[in-house]
């Protein structure tokens, strides 16, 4: 499914709105839920008004974040100056907010999903549905697992996954942007009512004023298209911080888009080339994220500069996450254990200066590694 054809308003009508939650406060996060409160509040017949956000609780020059969010309606350390609307909710209180939702929209750092996941289990509807807002992977041992899938793994939900070229501060100003959803309608439905369709994952996430989405089917390729973009966008600022010029980071992005293709091949058969190549998932993402995102603030500093990596991180991002340092060293440790660095020249240049082991200078000389890898088919 390449696009989602609108219907009236009317035929989307049930006896039970979905009750739609969003677990994660981050500027991301705030942003997906401030989309989602606005068409909540726009489509009562489809979804339940009042939409509830986790929020891990934080004090703020002696206040608690969720207090300011819920009076002030804006969240002040992570998407300060934007105004949220009045029908969206914080709470620290993660069940509270999960439990009786029929949509999850999973936003937080992925190196927290395993402890909300625990919490989670066996506490939600067994109707739900999720979107996984999420990008990086899920490595153990010698396995990589999409993080969608790790969802529906350990709350045996479906999940589907948004990603594309979103920087959430010009999405939260109502910037024109695009996005693409992957999302399948599953046929293990075990509830009273109408099932969580592309349909209604296009309407609770369509802005058709500023947020474009285009939904697919393609989970596998949107949900490496988000998380390996980080990686290169490093890459990308070590170009930068060296003043290296635009060539030489037109090149590390070359390079890195024909590196995703290989790994999702190889790894993810299910990856389609056209959703990394054609989608806002795949090169919008990274070409957006390689021009002006947190991972490539991050590696430009650290070229710059010569600070470690999570120093950088720590000055720079206000307490969130580069994700590109986490999914390099995952991507490291998957393609060790099958014995297959040889194959990824760039992801694995990036892994090494990120520990120290090689500066951002020598580049060139792993870049000519890809002489010597055999060619890639589509």
């Amino acid at each position: 499914m390449s696009n989602i054809v609108e219907k009236k308003q009317s035929e989307f009508s049930r006896a039970e709105p979905f009750r739609v939650a969003v677990i994660g406060s981050g500027n991301w996060g705030t942003t997906v839920a401030k989309i989602i409160a606005e068409n909540t509040n726009e489509r009562p017949e489809e979804f339940v008004r009042d939409v509830n956000m986790w929020v891990y609780e934080e004090d703020i020059e002696g206040r608690k974040l969720t207090d300011i969010i819920n009076e002030e309606h804006e969240n002040v350390k992570y998407l300060p100056g934007v105004k949220l609307p009045k029908n969206l909710h914080a709470t620290p209180d993660l069940l509270a907010v999960a439990s009786p939702a029929d949509i999850l929209v999973f936003n937080v750092p992925h190196q927290f999903l395993s402890r909300i996941l625990q919490q989670l289990k066996g506490k939600i509807k067994p109707t739900a549905r999720a979107i996984s807002c999420l990008k990086g992977l899920n490595v153990e041992k010698n396995s990589c697992q999409l993080l969608s899938t790790q969802i529906e793994n350990e709350l045996n939900i479906h999940c589907g996954v948004l990603s594309g070229a979103n920087l959430a501060p010009e999405i939260a100003r109502e910037c024109w942007s695009e996005t693409t959803i992957a999302y399948v309608k599953p046929k293990d439905y075990r509830g009273k009512y109408d099932d969580v369709t592309p349909f209604t994952i296009k309407h609770l996430f369509h802005r058709p004023a500023y947020f474009h989405v285009q939904v697919i089917e393609d989970i596998a390729g949107a949900s490496l298209g988000g998380a390996l973009k980080n990686v290169i966008a490093l890459a990308v600022g070590f170009v930068d911080g060296l003043n290296w010029g635009d060539n030489a980071k037109g090149a590390i992005i070359r390079l890195g888009l024909r590196e995703m293709i290989h790994f999702g091949h190889t790894y993810f058969p299910g990856a389609k080339s056209y959703t990394l190549t054609c989608e806002s998932a795949g090169a919008a993402d990274l070409i957006t994220s390689c021009a002006g995102g947190r991972n490539f603030k991050v590696g430009r500093e650290i070229a710059a500069t010569g600070k470690p990596a999570e120093q950088v991180e720590a000055e720079l991002l206000n307490g969130q996450s580069a994700q590109g340092i986490i999914t390099a060293a995952e991507v490291y440790e998957f393609l060790s254990s099958k014995g297959d660095l040889n194959s990824y020249p760039l992801l694995i240049t990036v892994y090494l200066i990120l520990k120290g082991e090689r500066s951002a200078e020598c580049i060139p000389e792993y870049f000519n590694k890809t002489e010597d890898v055999k060619h890639w088919e589509d």
